[in-house]
Formats: C-alpha cells, structure tokens, sequence
C-alpha cells in the first residue's frame, strides 16, 4: 500500500496548550486577600509592616553592639532584607506568570518544598510571627498610652495592664475590617506617622543629648564574658525583627495583576521610609543615652517620672506611636484573619452575609482578646522582639527566599548568585540558632525579675 508524505498542506499547527486552571480559592484567599491593589498599595502595606515602632529598640540593639558593629549591623540588615524581598518577589512573578499565582507564605512552600513544609512548618511559623507581632504591638501601644497618662497625672493609679486592655479593645474594632486591601488608606496615614513620630523622636533625643538635662553618656559596651557575648546576638536578633515582615507573599497578593515590577515600586517607597528612619532613630538615640539606652527610647525620655523635653511634645510623640501601632496591629493580624475566615467562612456565601459576618466577628474578636491577655501577662518587650526574630523573621525572611529562589531558578552552581544566596541561608541558620538561645536566655533571666501581668 502505498503511503502519501506529509507535506505543508496536510500538516495542521499543533493547538497551543492549555492554560492551566484557576485553582479554587478558598474564603481565606478569596475574601481577605482580594488583588485589587496597586503598587502604591503595596508600598503602604509594606511601610506598615517594616517600620513598625519597634524600631524604637534600634538605640537599644546599637548599646549592644557598640557604635561601629551596630551600624554595620544596621546596614547589613537593611541590604540584605531588601535583597531577600525582592528574590521572593521575583518567586512569585515567575508562578503567577505559569498561571500558579501563589497568595500565601505556606503556598510558597507546598509548591516549591512539598506539602509538608507549607502545611507543618512555614505555615505555623508564619503565624506565629505574625501572632507574635501582634502581641508585641498590643503591648507597645500599652505601654505608649501609660506614658501618656503618666504626663497627665504622675501620682496616678492605673497600671499598664489596664492600658493594654485598652488599646485591645480600640484594636478589637478595627480587626473586623474585611480585608488586607481595605487598609490601604489607614496604612497610607500610617507611613505618614511613621515620620512624625521617627522626626519627633530623633528631635527629642537631640535635644536632651545638648541640654544640660543630658544623662552622662558612656559608650562602653555592658556585660563581660557570655553576657557580652549573648547581648551582642540578642541584638543582631532585635535588628533582624525591625526589619522583619513574614508577610511578602500575602502583600503581593493584594496587587491586581499584571505583577511585573510593581512589588519592586512598593520596596522602593518602603525603603526610602526605612533608610530614613531607622537611621536618625537609631543614632541619634544611642548618641544621647549611651549604653543607658532603654529597650524602648521613648523611655530615656522622662526619668524618675520628670520629663526631660515639653510635656506637649511627648503627648505628640506617643499619640503618634500608638496610631502607627494599631496600624501595625492591624497587619500582622492578616495570617491570622486568613486562617479563621478559611476555617470558618463559606466561599459560597457573600462575604458581608449574615453567615461569614457571624463566624468573622466572634473568631477575629477571640483572637484579638487572646493577644492582648498574652500582651499584658509578659510586659517584657525587648526580649519578646529578640525572641520574634529569632525564632521567625530570620528563618522567613532570611533563610526560605534564598532557598525559594535557588529551586525555582537553578542559577548556576558556580554562580555568584546562587553562593550569594547560599552564604546568606547558611549564615543566617546559625544567627537564627543562637539568637533563639540568646533571647530565651534573657527572658529566663527577666523572669527573675518580673511577675505576670507586672506594672513596669
């Protein structure tokens, strides 16, 4: 039988193949992080989440390291996170652009590592991070708030725990705001009061630092021996939080699509706010107290309940501190927000139905009040910093965009790009390790010290 060739006219291209399916979102997905941002947007989220008032710890950390280790240190960390977002930007462009748009740190890992990662390990310590967060913020703005008071009325009676509770319910309000997208605008007035009170702060600090009300400074490191030694990892881990997120993937999930660049925009806005900030913050309130410093420097502003700049002033400083703070709060609830609106909330039904707005209210309301008993039975805010970092931001936003960004691109072995990201995830592993025995060593000792629910 005799066969016919093909030739150009029977031959039919060969159809293009098929986009994958949109996968089905669940109510955590699909009503928290909805993507209809722009990459403004994501500047505000991620100013928000950065600068954070725990950066008012940086003086703190700088005593601990000393003047020239603590700017290197300062500097480092703000390259090397900048660096590290950006790699997990660029993850999650190139699985967006295969049709797999990745929303959350977990799916980040079940795509690239397996399941298991997402599911038991980056998944709850996101959420811890980000809980942690939480708690700390609560009381940070506990703490502002008593300051507050204490200028209105030296002799007065309310303890701390009376203002974290406070703060928490005025948090407890604004947690029911649907979704990560719905705070653009409170996180726009946020980035505008992290320079208020950074200027506030750094104005303040010197000034006192040329008054005659100046505290004499010494700019000796603290410590001898293994005290020296675990002080100076428990502030590499205070810096590591200050710069810490845990919450790039579910930024970017608010950015409508197409991705292509935007989340390297809202770094750039980001990052002007941070290089600013942390800074003037930092040195100039290291520069002024010394090793003296307070865990927070807000602090080292009144001194045996005698303030030491204008009491109008330190109203001013804290009333912004504590607005940029439920702003933060607000944030770092967002994994949390994601998980209960998953667990509870049917995809089905709208997400202002009487069936989600139920389930919503009370999860979000339980979660609220649990952090901020959590806030007032552990008043201990720098070490709570150190140990949020040690045990969450450097593993998150150190180590795993590394390793993401390695599996998914294979960059050449003998690369400068992949030894880059290697020497980061390996070194950061170690700081990671013992940053976490620093910090817990520290709070065993403040235990010591300090009783639950403590008025400090």
């Amino acid at each position: 039988m005799a066969t016919v060739a093909p030739t150009s006219r029977n031959l039919s291209p060969a159809p293009p193949p098929e986009p994958p399916l949109p996968k089905k979102l669940d109510a955590g997905a699909l009503f928290v992080l909805k993507s209809r941002g722009s990459w403004l947007h994501c500047g505000y989220h991620l100013t928000t989440a950065i600068v954070a008032p725990a950066l008012l710890s940086l003086p703190f950390a700088l005593a601990l390291l000393g003047w020239e280790a603590g700017v290197v240190v300062l500097a480092l960390a703000g390259v090397v996170t900048f660096y590290s977002y950006n790699l997990l930007s660029l993850v999650l462009e190139h699985y967006a652009h295969l049709g797999r748009r990745q929303l959350r740190f977990r799916d980040m890992a079940h795509d690239i590592l397996g399941p298991g990662w997402g599911r038991y390990y980056v998944g709850p310590l996101q959420l811890g991070l980000c809980y942690g967060a939480v708690i700390a913020c609560t009381l940070l703005g506990g703490q502002s708030l008593k300051f507050i008071y204490l200028l209105v009325r030296p002799n007065g009676s309310m303890q701390l725990s009376h203002f974290i509770a406070i703060f928490g319910s005025f948090t407890l309000i604004l947690a029911q705001i649907p979704s990560f997208h719905s705070l653009r605008h409170i996180n726009l007035v946020s980035l505008i009061l992290c320079f208020a009170y950074c200027a506030c702060t750094t104005a303040g600090a010197i000034y006192i630092g040329h008054s005659n009300k100046a505290p004499p400074r010494n700019y000796s490191l603290t410590g001898i021996g293994i005290n020296r030694i675990f002080g100076f990892f428990n502030a590499i881990s205070i810096i590591c939080t200050t710069y810490g997120n845990g919450i790039i993937p579910e930024i970017q999930a608010t950015i409508a699509e197409p991705l292509k660049g935007k989340m390297l925009k809202g770094l750039l806005v980001c990052y002007t706010v941070v290089i600013s900030n942390y800074f003037s913050v930092g040195i100039s309130g290291y520069w002024a107290f010394g090793n003296q410093v307070q865990s927070s420097v807000l602090q080292n502003f009144m001194v045996n309940s005698n303030p030491l700049l204008p009491k109008w002033f330190l109203l001013m400083t804290n009333g912004f501190t504590v607005l940029q703070v439920a702003a933060c709060t607000l944030v770092y609830l967002q994994p949390s927000n994601v998980v209960l609106e998953r667990r509870f909330a049917n995809p089905e039904k709208g997400q202002l139905s009487m069936r989600n707005f139920v389930p919503r209210l009370i999860s979000r309301s339980l979660s609220v009040i649990i952090a901020t008993t959590f806030a007032a039975m552990l008043p201990f805010f720098g070490d709570i910093m150190a140990l949020i970092g040690a045990f969450g931001c450097i593993p998150l936003d150190f180590i795993m965009p590394m390793i993401f960004y390695n599996l998914t691109f294979k960059p050449s072995k003998k690369g400068f790009v992949f030894w880059v990201n290697t020497v980061i995830g390996v070194m950061s592993t170690g700081l990671s390790l013992i940053g976490a025995v620093a910090s817990v060593r520290q709070i065993i000792l403040d235990a010591k010290m300090y009783r639950l629910f403590a008025d400090i």
